[in-house]
């Protein structure tokens, strides 16, 4: 048994995050908070709609999903 803040109770949260600041918040000097957050914003919904993931060869996660629905032939 492990305890409180084991280090794989957050990995998934933890790498998005690591993506968020090396990929996006560290390349950029905001004006303030407001710019920081919608430029976040957007990284976010770029990382989870366009982004390439390395895990599923390389597939958005959009292709990745649709990649995994059964066909009608298979659903049959």
């Amino acid at each position: 048994m492990d305890g409180r803040g084991a280090w794989r109770d957050h990995v998934f949260f933890e790498r998005l995050w690591r993506s968020v600041k090396y990929e996006c918040v560290y390349l950029k000097a905001y004006d303030g908070v407001s710019a920081a957050r919608n430029d976040i914003g957007w990284y976010i919904d770029w990382f989870n709609t366009q982004r390439p993931h390395s895990s599923p060869r390389d597939l958005t996660p959009p292709e990745a999903h649709l990649n995994l629905l059964p066909t009608n032939r298979e659903a049959a």
